[in-house]
């Protein structure tokens, strides 16, 4: 019988690390995850206990915190990129470097129109993602938006669906729409500022879901990555999941009321899962 190893990867998941950049006049604080993923010539490692090529996932994890001390002081995307470049420079046996990147977003505290220099709130749950691989092709940048809980109260409807004999949803014209939404593009070159391109994006992502008369949740996703796609051409191509956080009107009727979609009933399951990528053609 003929086995042989087939693709194989290895790592350090969930580096945690946390950076103070002190400034003049402010601190600035940064909390990121960081995933490594090392593919390359380890076949001998797997087959008979080799490790003379294997680069320790703990040596990993260490340079990692060793190189953000210099080189963590822009966007995730640019530290990926130095990471990724440094993994595959110095290891020739590795063949693609992978680099995956969250970071937990905080906001300094403002009071009477003063921004604090060094006290902090979390945005919430909503993280920026990076992935940078590098291989003999290159580097390819993704980056993203994770957990981005948007709500609007009007402007959404659903209606003219297929009713069949399990159908008991009532179509309307006037509902809640909210999403939490996860967001990933590529962009069709490198050399970019990254930072300014996913606040640009994520504004734009935000201003379309926000004008946008939604007839499904379907047409919403379409519509905030037409937009990008349109705004930005270093972007190849833009994928959303956009699950449906229901609202679901609340049967005031039995207690003699009426419900003019003032009361609703959040519910977190089960819930519609909508996905879809929007691509150049």
């Amino acid at each position: 019988m003929n086995i042989k190893l087939g693709k194989n990867a290895y790592g350090k998941n969930a580096v945690n690390l946390s950076k103070i950049i002190r400034h003049a006049e402010h601190h600035e604080f940064r909390q990121i995850s960081v995933n490594v993923a090392l593919q390359g010539d380890f076949e001998t490692a797997h087959t008979i206990g080799d490790n003379t090529k294997i680069l320790p996932t703990d040596t990993q994890k260490n340079t990692v915190y060793a190189l953000a001390k210099e080189h963590f002081n822009g966007s995730i995307e640019d530290f990926g990129i130095y990471l990724c470049n440094h993994f595959t420079k110095n290891n020739p046996q590795v063949s693609q470097a992978e680099v995956e990147i969250t970071e937990h977003l905080y906001a300094r505290m403002a009071f009477d129109g003063t921004t604090h220099p060094h006290a902090y709130i979390s945005s919430g749950n909503e993280k920026h993602t990076a992935l940078i691989v590098q291989n003999s092709n290159g580097v390819t940048v993704t980056s993203g938006i994770k957990d981005l809980l948007i709500l609007k109260t009007t402007d959404s409807g659903f209606e003219d669906y297929i009713v069949d004999q399990y159908t008991v949803l009532k179509p309307t014209a006037d509902r809640i729409l909210a999403t939490q939404c996860e967001a990933t593009w590529e962009y069709s070159k490198g050399g970019l500022n990254y930072q300014d391109q996913f606040d640009s994006i994520r504004t734009t992502m935000l201003k379309t879901f926000a004008f946008h008369k939604s007839l499904s949740v379907q047409q919403t996703l379409y519509a905030m990555g037409e937009e990008v796609l349109k705004a930005y051409d270093e972007v190849k191509e833009i994928s959303l999941i956009m699950p449906n956080k229901h609202h679901i009107p609340f049967n005031l009727d039995q207690f003699g009321m009426d419900n003019k979609n003032e009361i609703f009933m959040a519910t977190d399951e089960p819930f519609g899962y909508i996905t879809g990528t929007v691509v150049r053609g």
